[in-house]
């Protein structure tokens, strides 16, 4: 189906506006289709012919102000109207299909109880499989939504719910929302409330986990009070909607969807094992990010998708900051250099890297393909830059500002730099020209001999980028000097650092979007120095330039092997351990050292969780990682892997832990020791959505022809599946230790995967593309068949993009071979 273009859009939303949706739906036929009604009233400023978006199954009648319309005229999920100046009432009878890809209106079955759940994400375009609408971001309106369900069903929206006799729900009508807010939770949901500063707060969950919402439930609440209080006070705005519901389902492509008053939020975040500190951390960081939506996103939408960075870097701007000054999360800082700036430097080395702000979006799937680490990871930065620049006082009376002129109705960049103009007495014009509408990342050095620090910008994307930043070196572990300073132009005096420390940082404090080059002396210091060094954040800083350092073919990955072997094992702070860790073992020694080298070195690995587990208090959080690192990398089948799968000898904390189980599961798939009949008998133990998700990845991980090409054959043609379910097949199979076993599904990942379009949704579709590509395989045949595929005309723009990323990992990883390339054999 066309994407709506922005020229569609514009010319639209100059002939109609919205004054009032009226939504139906019927839940109660099944579990394939649901009835909806559809009311639209709009006015009209002329004559003039437009298009109604609606995706049905069946489109059954349409009419406008009570005249029938052409139902057979539906093409493409449009709906031709010819509409005069005035108010009309358009009003849609469809039957819509339940979607399995996480898109649309998903129903999922619980395995546990057999009982089925249905919520609906609509980001960014689904709003029309759900009920016929103008679906554009500046098209606003208020919602009136009433919900037919089966008996037990419990049914949460944007609006307050009421049953009525017949199980019909009525959903209190909303404040005017973007078609794609519209939020629609029903099944047999458990729930906990309370209450606070007049708002009412429920979670939610499916029946089979209400343990798991009752144990977590203090802490998300305790995060949701805080976070409120502290978004009152800094906003000057309070929340504007209704009750405020958090809905945890399951089958969630994202991790939350920022519905006005109805958060969903993926079930996982329900953790139902052991849990690290830095998991918490991050459930924490995306209950305050969805919150902070609610002022930038939903109170305040983008006019058009190219502005999607006005929700999505202030909420991951506000979200930092509110966890590090309201809660006990106060390292958040950290873990967002090892989580998301990490995520946002690599989008940044993609071909398919793009501006913070004005990425050509000429529809809305161009839109879709940009929304990645820039938007939140390199956004966030830059809003701390903007605040180094004006001052914080200027920053927050600009966001009230902006806030209170746009409420509940749609924003530009354009309007945002005035407001933050206005407040700060700054002309902001060539700072954005740097900052947001320029691609690209700058490298920041010092040099020792001349006392400098340099910029080099991209060659690709050249941009004048001041950087507000501080340097720090390191002797022994101590900081022994720090400067802060702004870097304007590409040269800098570095005036009172010490230069003759053996470990010379920039950005050392994390402050800027750039990557930090270590001179030759500091790179060599860092098997010394690293494991020395008290600061967290510091610590951070080096562990992702590393990651940026290897990906350049800049450092040799060996040296992160032998800093994870030193450093590691002394690590204190758990993102900075569970992310390096995974970093070392999935992509460093997985996919850059030759492949000669890859099982001595994950073999290090193990060592470095050996360590750890015995020198960590028992039962904590990094106790969890230490176990996990050795699940993820042991060659120790009968002393490590059989008992712990077996219950025996497990490490404290991970009694019963049935996710923990299903890593050994996997392991002792992939190396043969087990088959389908004893993951059968351990789905037969675990009868959970997680259970069935984790016995996909194993049944595909058996080392088998017969096995790869069962698996294979499941992810690429059953249509059945869930885009959970197929991301966990794709999770099991390219592991063998045998690589020849899938070696011939390299060339048909280019053909079976594209192919998917037919039945998966965009979204959904590039997430298993991007899981599925043979990141394994590094040589010059891969890179051959994946530009071949690139060269087609065919292929769905979100697979494209994924190809087109992980082409640019796969050219990355033969780089650095080329560059450090395996020693020579005596």
């Amino acid at each position: 189906m066309p994407s709506l273009t922005r020229a569609e859009a514009r010319d639209r939303a100059e002939l109609l506006s919205v004054s009032r949706m009226e939504v139906e739906l019927d839940l109660d036929r099944g579990a394939e289709t649901f009835g909806s009604v559809t009311r639209i009233h709009v006015t009209a400023t002329g004559d003039g012919q437009t298009f109604v978006d609606v995706k049905p199954v069946t489109l059954h009648r349409a009419s406008l102000d009570g005249e029938a319309l052409d139902v057979t005229a539906l093409s493409d999920g449009r709906l031709p109207l010819t509409i005069t100046a005035g108010e009309h009432v358009v009003e849609i009878e469809a039957t819509m299909a339940f979607s399995h890809d996480g898109e649309g209106l998903h129903r999922a079955t619980d395995p546990a109880d057999g009982e089925d759940y249905v919520f609906s994400h609509l980001f960014l375009d689904a709003a029309p499989a759900v009920f016929a609408c103008l679906d554009q971001p500046d098209i606003k309106a208020p919602y009136a939504v009433c919900v037919k369900a089966p008996v037990d069903w419990k049914v949460i929206g944007n609006g307050a719910a009421t049953v009525a006799d017949g199980g019909v729900w009525h959903l209190a009508e909303t404040q005017p929302l973007s078609t794609y807010f519209v939020a629609l939770c029903a099944g047999p949901y458990v729930s906990v409330h309370d209450e606070h500063d007049g708002i009412a707060l429920g979670l939610w969950a499916r029946a089979s986990m209400a343990e798991q919402l009752r144990e977590h439930a203090p802490e998300m609440l305790d995060v949701t009070r805080r976070s409120f209080d502290y978004f009152h006070a800094i906003f000057g705005i309070r929340y504007p909607f209704d009750d405020y519901d958090q809905v945890f389902v399951p089958e969630f492509n994202a991790g939350a969807m920022e519905n006005p008053g109805c958060v969903v939020l993926r079930d996982a975040y329900l953790f139902r094992g052991a849990v690290g500190r830095d998991e918490l951390l991050t459930r924490a960081n995306t209950i305050s990010h969805e919150m902070a939506h609610m002022w930038f996103g939903d109170l305040v939408s983008p006019q058009w998708w190219d502005d999607l960075w006005l929700n999505e870097s202030f909420a991951e701007y506000m979200a930092h900051r509110c966890l590090v000054a309201a809660t006990d999360y106060t390292e958040a800082w950290v873990d967002s250099t090892m989580s998301r700036k990490s995520w946002g430097y690599g989008a940044e080395r993609a071909p398919s890297t793009h501006p913070v702000a004005g990425s050509p979006a000429p529809d809305a799937k161009s839109a879709l393909a940009n929304f990645d680490g820039i938007s939140y990871a390199k956004g966030a930065a830059v809003i701390r830059q903007l605040i180094e620049f004006i001052g914080d006082d200027a920053f927050l009376t600009g966001i009230r500002e902006y806030l209170t002129a746009h409420s509940f109705a749609n924003g530009t960049l354009a309007d945002f730099l005035g407001a933050m103009e206005r407040a700060s007495g700054e002309d902001l014009a060539e700072w954005s020209r740097g900052w947001l509408e320029t691609a690209g990342v700058d490298a920041l050095e010092v040099d020792r001999a001349s006392g400098t620090i340099s910029r080099q910008a991209p060659e690709s994307h050249p941009a004048d980028r001041p950087h507000a930043l501080d340097i720090a070196t390191y002797d022994g572990g101590n900081e022994t000097s720090h400067i802060a300073l702004t870097l304007q132009g590409d040269r800098a005096p570095v005036t009172g650092l010490d230069l003759a420390a053996p470990l010379v940082l920039p950005n050392a404090g994390d402050l800027t979007w750039a990557t930090p080059l270590l001179d030759a002396q500091s790179l060599d210091a860092l098997r010394g120095q690293l494991p020395l060094l008290a600061d967290d954040q510091a610590r951070a800083v080096i562990w992702v330039g590393l990651r940026d350092g290897v990906a350049l073919a800049r450092v040799d990955p060996r040296l992160l092997v032998d800093l994870g072997e030193s450093a590691l094992v002394t690590e204190t702070n758990d993102s900075i351990f569970s992310r390096a860790g995974m970093h070392l073992t999935g992509r460093v020694i997985r996919v850059l050292l030759p492949e000669e080298e890859q099982d001595a070195a994950r073999a290090r690995m193990t060592r470095v969780g050996e360590q750890v587990l015995e020198a960590a208090d028992p039962g904590s959080s990094l106790a969890l990682h230490a176990a996990r690192l050795v699940a993820r990398t042991t060659d120790d089948v009968e002393g490590r892997l059989v008992p712990w799968a077996e219950g025996r000898d497990l490490p404290r904390g991970l009694e019963g832990d049935a996710d923990f189980r299903w890593i050994l599961i996997g392991q002792l798939s992939r190396r043969g020791v087990i088959g389908a009949a004893e993951i059968d008998d351990a789905l037969a133990d675990d009868r959970t959505m997680s259970g069935q998700l984790g016995s996909l990845t194993a049944r595909a991980a058996i080392p088998t022809p017969e096995a790869k090409e069962e698996a294979w054959t499941d992810l690429t043609t059953n249509r059945e599946r869930s885009n959970h379910e197929l991301v966990a097949i794709a999770a099991g199979f390219w592991g063998p230790q045998d690589r020849s076993l899938v070696a011939p599904f390299v060339e048909r990942y280019f053909t079976d995967v594209p192919r998917m379009t037919e039945w998966l949704g965009e979204d959904a579709l590039a997430r298993v593309a991007t899981m599925t590509y043979p990141s394994r395989f590094v040589g010059e045949e891969t890179l051959e068949l994946s530009r071949a595929a690139l060269a087609r005309d065919d292929l769905q723009q979100g697979v494209r993009r994924s190809i087109v990323d992980q082409q640019s990992e796969l050219e990355e990883a033969l780089a650095s071979r080329r560059a450090f390339p395996a020693p020579a054999r005596p």
